[in-house]
């Protein structure tokens, strides 16, 4: 009897120590509470880390709810929203659009194509939703010298996460023909790879916020213009400025709209961080992005000694008409 219990008690002292080497070796906490709204915890050993992480983040986005918006009603948003919807269905629970929709007005912004990080934030939170794709589609007729007339149907789709409020996702589909149905026709018949598209940006943006790390506790932000931190305050400044560019496809279709960056720059001026806090599309908030990433900066200063900062930075675009 003696022996027995001795085994007994060695086995599970192996057991005890085979869990907490499991443990120790991989922890995940998942970052989406579930409905007991508490933290889940999964572990896998070594070899299964890879294939643990992205097991888990698959389950995860097939559980994440996707509002769909049409801001500006008109046939063509309305028709593309629909069908992108169904399409999307397939891999992400799509939330009633009525209520989605109740919801987003009640928010009222100006330009829901150009919002702010905290705006899509306040907008994800109203709606209940992880994610919310807005969708601006339309008809154009255009010409060139060697087509006189011809129809352009596009469709411009931005995808924010209510998490973070960031554009995770942007794309711009246009077809052309001879007539705008025809041209309405091939926009429409194109939702299915688009929706697989979305799917797997989805998947990679997902991938980056659980695996982003917070910024240094360290890093300051600018302070107030007649506050005793301003006194003999110097704020980071780039050596040489570079004018971000007005994309050719912002142009093309008549963008108007502000992108607001944030930067955090170290005590030696180099970069940390670079995050666009209000997002466009059309390639304007990498126009800003690789512009800023080119210029060299002087890092601020208080009483002379260089100290890491946090700034803002704004850059408005629009068309200019030339005579």
């Amino acid at each position: 009897m003696k022996n027995f219990t001795a085994e007994t008690q060695r086995r599970r002292e192996e057991e005890i120590n085979r869990d907490n080497m499991i443990d120790r070796d991989f922890i995940i906490y998942c970052s989406y509470p579930c409905l007991s709204c508490h933290p889940c915890k999964f572990s896998f050993s070594a070899p299964l880390r890879l294939c643990g992480l992205i097991f888990l983040f698959a389950l995860t986005l097939q559980a994440q709810k996707l509002a769909v918006l049409v801001p500006e009603k008109n046939s063509q948003s309305v028709n593309y929203a629909e069908k992108l919807a169904v399409s999307l269905s397939a891999k992400l629970k799509i939330l009633d659009a009525s209520l989605s929709e109740t919801a987003f007005r009640a928010e009222n912004y100006e330009n829901p194509f150009n919002l702010t990080t905290k705006d899509a934030q306040s907008i994800g939170a109203a709606i209940g939703c992880d994610y919310f794709l807005l969708v601006r589609a339309a008809d154009q007729r255009r010409s060139t010298f060697g087509r006189p007339e011809f129809y352009e149907s596009y469709a411009a789709v931005y995808v924010a996460s209510a998490r973070t409020g960031r554009l995770v996702v942007w794309k711009l589909s246009s077809f052309e023909a001879e007539t705008a149905a025809q041209a309405d026709q091939k926009l429409l018949a194109s939702t299915v790879d688009a929706s697989a598209e979305i799917y797997e940006k989805l998947k990679i943006a997902g991938r980056q916020e659980l695996s982003e790390k917070p910024s240094p506790a360290d890093i300051e932000e600018l302070p107030d213009e007649n506050s005793a931190e301003a006194k003999n305050f110097r704020p980071p400044l780039p050596y040489k400025r570079i004018k971000p560019e007005y994309t050719p496809l912002a142009s093309l279709y008549f963008v108007e709209a502000t992108v607001d960056i944030e930067i955090e720059v170290d005590a030696a001026g180099k970069l940390l961080k670079i995050e666009i806090v209000r997002w466009a599309g059309f390639g304007l908030d990498e126009s800003v992005t690789d512009a800023i990433q080119k210029m060299q900066w002087r890092p601020a200063s208080r009483n002379g000694k260089a100290l890491p900062m946090r700034v803002l930075l704004r850059y408005n675009f629009k068309k200019i008409e030339r005579d």
